[in-house]
């Protein structure tokens, strides 16, 4: 395992091993699985400006989703994954989502119109979670955000951007797996809630038919699955999903009640199976695009 930095100096604060690649020399599938929230790592400058107990920072993670994982050696396919807390910045939002509140130096006429999910809170540097309101006890400084994004944020992506782009040109296509863990869902009148959201950003990030064996695969396996609601996927698509060009980018959502114990703190029973569902559709996702014939997404650029 290696830990990437991508030459960037390291801020002081900042945790040692952001997030590591595995896998991507010795890969014979063409799909990349990136794991973007698992992150358990907080530095002190998290855990000496929190206003909340730290465990409650535990709801930002998607808890030990990094251990559905399959072997990256005996899968064939490399795996990215963040150790750095999702509470230090998030991977999957734009470096302009930044909350206002979140700065102590700068006007907030300084940023962008904020998104939906910078007002709720859950911006580039999460600001509040829903019972527990806002988590720090007073806003960090620009240059403290400005680190964090080219010292964490911009090589995870230049590393993501670069696995696939590699994928590509050794097998004529990629996927992008961005995995995910969800809290179990409420039902929607008499319909049972899904185990597993798919996204593809309404089909901007993804070919359709890939998008539809993954559906069949997991209702298969024995899973209730929806597509793009409630989660489409986010910046990680909207970023390296090129569909046209042979590079696809799957969101997957996976409830942690499915492999978590009751608490949904620890791995429980289900783990092995969920993993093994994961395994078969990586598998199968990859079986359909080697079948596809790569010229096309070779002649579309």
């Amino acid at each position: 395992m290696s830990s990437c930095m991508d030459g960037v100096p390291i801020d002081a604060a900042m945790p040692s091993r952001l997030f590591s690649l595995e896998g991507l020399d010795s890969a014979r599938l063409p799909v990349l699985i990136a794991v973007p929230h698992a992150g358990r790592d907080y530095p002190d400058e998290i855990l000496q400006n929190l206003r909340v107990a730290p465990e409650v920072l535990e709801r930002l993670e998607d808890r030990h989703a990094d251990m559905l994982l399959p072997d990256p050696a005996a899968l064939g396919a490399p795996v990215l994954v963040a150790h750095a807390a999702r509470a230090w910045i998030d991977l999957n939002r734009a470096p302009s989502e930044v909350d206002p509140q979140m700065i102590a130096d700068a006007p907030r006429t300084a940023f962008a119109q904020p998104s939906a999910k910078v007002r709720g809170g859950l911006g580039l540097v999460p600001r509040r979670l829903a019972d527990h309101g806002d988590l720090w006890r007073r806003p960090f400084r620009q240059s403290t955000i400005a680190a964090r994004i080219s010292g964490f944020h911009d090589p995870y992506h230049r590393a993501l951007n670069q696995a696939l782009h590699a994928l590509k040109a050794r097998f004529g296509c990629a996927l992008l797996i961005d995995l995910h863990s969800m809290p179990p869902l409420r039902p929607e009148g008499a319909a049972v809630p899904p185990g597993i959201v798919l996204g593809d950003r309404f089909g901007r990030s993804a070919s359709g038919s890939l998008c539809d064996l993954a559906m069949r695969t997991m209702t298969r396996l024995g899973f209730e699955v929806a597509l793009n609601h409630p989660y489409a996927g986010g910046y990680v698509l909207d970023r390296h999903g090129r569909p046209s060009r042979g590079i696809h980018a799957l969101q997957v959502e996976v409830d942690r009640s499915l492999y978590l114990d009751a608490g949904l703190r620890n791995p429980g029973a289900g783990l092995p199976h969920v993993r093994s569902a994961l395994v078969e559709l990586i598998e199968a996702l990859s079986d359909d695009l080697l079948r596809s014939d790569p010229g096309l997404a070779i002649a579309a650029e």
